[in-house]
């Protein structure tokens, strides 16, 4: 999962920016941490998705102490994979390490957010401004 900053698009360039860098819209990462969704559960005992069957996944991201400004958003990426940061994620339920080439397989992964299966994000804000 990751949660990045996306400036405005009003968002001025630096100065002096002899490299012509845009600010506008940039997306900042503020924290990127790996889940396996196979340990939601437990980290000793892995368990299976099962394809089509929504299922509740609860995580907690680490804080970060990140202060977003006056018209900037906070985006959050859920992935399957994030390499070549972490390892390559076959798609399968298996031993990750010993994963041959035709253990990989493709993958939709889908967040719900209906009425009836909601996704949700809870952030906590401290409300007192920075001196």
């Amino acid at each position: 999962m990751k949660l990045i900053d996306v400036y405005p698009d009003s968002f001025p360039d630096p100065e002096p920016n002899p490299a012509g860098v845009k600010m506008a819209g940039y997306q900042q990462l503020v924290r990127g941490e790996c889940m396996r969704g196979k340990f939601r559960k437990s980290l000793a005992t892995p368990e299976p998705f099962s394809p089509d069957k929504p299922e509740e996944v609860d995580y907690t991201m680490p804080d970060v102490f990140h202060t977003f400004r006056k018209g900037h958003r906070i985006m959050v990426q859920i992935q399957s994979s994030w390499f070549p940061l972490v390892d390559r994620n076959p798609q399968t339920f298996m031993d990750i390490y010993r994963a041959k080439p035709e253990d990989f397989r493709k993958a939709t992964q889908r967040v719900y957010r209906s009425k009836s299966l909601p996704s949700g994000l809870v952030v906590n804000i401290d409300a007192a401004r920075p001196r």
